[in-house]
């Protein structure tokens, strides 16, 4: 194995310390936006408004800046992994969006000396045709959250909305005003609505009544399943993603959650089986029996 050339030597070591100091000053504006959230609450409590729009502005900036240090970190993250690849003369094609990008980011972030230092490592090493590249983005090789995170003009009002919006759900304040009665009118309404169901149900010559009072054959006894909260809950759990200046409120739709029809038509033939043998709720299956459900499975 080739000895590994001094100045690779020299970007791995920065790359290191680029990192440490890179989650350090994440934590460091994390706890800034925080304080100013507090205070763009209190703004919102009080009915400053027009201060509060204006003042929201730095924390869109601080966040923006956070997220470019988390998309710097990993690019960093990527070349001290891959350090390898450096020892060839020219940037190899999996490396340079990362390298133009750090290259293209690093002087219009603060308080990180070592990106600079990595930055001049890269140039030294790649000449100084390529960093111009690099500077002017002029193949596109930088990447386009770098350059939507290094943009020095004002945020869309949408976007100083959705923050306000989010900022007052999170610290319970009723902005925009009328939030809070709207909502409430809406759970009453969703309430309403599910009992206004229930007493059809339970209105005399009802269908559903007499439905539920008819007897049911044993065959549809044992072909019934279990409710879907009945017996423990799954211990896996899917967390909402973090907000971020693209998505402030992110959540979870079930479409990416949906099972595969396999394992549906598993499922079903399963509950069938448990049915027939054990009544509603089934039997509780011993060892051969799973066994060999498991190896009907892997057919």
């Amino acid at each position: 194995m080739p000895a590994t050339s001094p100045l690779t030597n020299k970007i791995k070591v920065q790359l290191k310390l680029g990192i440490a100091r890179l989650r350090m000053v994440q934590q460091k504006d994390t706890a800034v936006a925080k304080q100013q959230r507090r205070a763009m609450a209190l703004l919102l409590e009080q009915g400053k408004e027009e201060s509060a729009k204006i003042r929201v502005e730095n924390i869109i900036r601080t966040d923006m800046n956070t997220e470019l240090l988390e998309i710097l970190e990993l690019y960093c993250e990527l070349l001290s992994a891959r350090a390898g690849l450096l020892e060839s003369k020219e940037c190899d094609p999996g490396l340079e969006e990362a390298v133009k990008s750090l290259i293209y980011a690093a002087p219009k972030v603060e308080g990180v000396k070592e990106l600079t230092t990595v930055r001049q490592l890269l140039a030294e090493k790649y000449r100084k045709e390529f960093t111009l590249e690099a500077v002017e983005n002029r193949d596109g090789k930088v990447s386009k959250r770098v350059l939507d995170r290094t943009k020095v003009e004002p945020p869309a009002k949408e976007l100083v909305e959705a923050y306000l919006g989010a900022i007052a759900e999170a610290y319970g304040i009723d902005w925009p005003p009328g939030t809070h009665a709207k909502r409430a009118a809406e759970a009453a309404a969703e309430a309403n609505g599910d009992n206004d169901d229930d007493d059809d149900d339970d209105a005399p010559g009802g269908q559903k009544v007499k439905a539920l009072e008819a007897p049911l054959p044993t065959d549809d006894l044992s072909k019934a399943t279990p409710p879907r909260d009945f017996g423990p809950k799954s211990p896996v759990s899917v967390a909402p993603p973090s907000p971020s200046t693209d998505n402030v409120r992110p959540k979870i739709t079930g479409a990416d959650l949906k099972p595969s029809k396999k394992m549906t038509d598993a499922s079903k033939k399963g509950a069938a089986t448990d049915g027939k043998a054990g009544g509603p709720g089934g039997k509780i299956p011993d060892v051969n029996e799973l066994a060999a459900r498991f190896a009907q499975l892997k057919r």
